[in-house]
């Protein structure tokens, strides 16, 4: 987890979330919790910056000058460079943390080199973590900006060096590719957004595309992969679909175990804010089994 100087979920509630990133207090949309009341009222009044949704999608942070241009937090030995979006994120999803923690544990017991493959890779904190432990990562994002963004994080973590391959690539397009090409990866990691567009505009839809996406990836797979993570913020998705597109596709009659459950963040207090679902397949002789 984070260390409370680099981030912290302070409050949420009231379709909002409170967020301290490094020295400075945010407050953003958080439909999830449009029901539950704010337990420290007296804290939101003194925030730098407030994201407010507009209809299009988009937004304004208010006051335009409560956050500066960019500024950094660490999680251990990585440093992510945040920025203020017009989409009213930051550059790193907190909830993400305890899955970098997971994948260093998995890449810690096995020999370095291992190939991994970071598909909707964003802003990198997985490929981060994997590289960091002595993996080869391949990070595949469709928008270019944010693949520069996630080089600049590898830099800043002192591992601009590091075997990443930095792909700007539409993910099944690039999967395809890679199948034509007989590439194959002993670890898999993704994190599909709902709606998205490729690098020449095609169109993504959860619901329609990730079951082949996952099915491809099934057989990028080499005979010693070892593990897949798939997170996923989609809310009309559920913790059994997210098992069933992992199980029934990507890794078929593979021996393993599936795992899935919910992220969540917690305040100090105690209090646990949903934040999106994991699950995760690790290879070996026991009977799958979802939690």
């Amino acid at each position: 987890m984070f260390t409370s100087d680099q981030y912290e979920l302070v409050d949420f509630g009231q379709g909002r979330k409170l967020e301290r990133f490094g020295s400075y207090l945010i407050d953003r949309p958080c439909p999830a919790v449009a029901r539950r009341r704010c337990r420290t009222p007296d804290r939101w009044e003194r925030v730098d910056a407030r994201f407010e949704r507009q209809a299009d999608g988009d937004g304004r942070w208010r006051p335009p000058s409560g956050l500066p241009a960019t500024w950094m937090i660490g999680y251990g030995p990585l440093i992510f460079q945040l920025r203020p979006t017009p989409f009213g994120h930051l550059g790193i999803f907190p909830e993400q943390a305890e899955n970098w923690d997971w994948i260093t544990a998995r890449l810690s017991g096995e020999v370095p080199g291992r190939r991994i493959l970071n598909l909707f890779a964003y802003t990198g904190g997985a490929t981060l973590a994997a590289a960091a432990a002595g993996a080869n990562v391949t990070h595949v994002d469709s928008a270019r900006n944010v693949v520069a963004w996630a080089r600049q994080n590898a830099a800043l973590s002192g591992l601009n060096n590091a075997p990443i391959r930095w792909i700007h690539e539409d993910a099944l397009v690039f999967v395809r590719r890679q199948l034509r090409r007989g590439v194959r990866y002993d670890g898999l990691i993704l994190d599909p957004p709902s709606y998205g567009h490729g690098p020449k505009n095609q169109a993504w839809k959860i619901d329609r595309d990730l079951g082949p996406l996952l099915d491809a990836c099934g057989e990028l797979l080499s005979p010693q992969a070892s593990w897949v993570l798939l997170t996923c913020h989609t809310p009309r998705a559920s913790l059994a679909d997210l098992r069933q597109w992992i199980t029934g596709t990507c890794v078929g009659g593979r021996i393993g175990c599936v795992e899935a459950q919910p992220m969540r963040l917690t305040t100090a207090a105690g209090a646990r804010l949903p934040s999106g679902m994991r699950v995760r397949w690790t290879s070996g002789n026991l009977d799958s089994i979802g939690k």
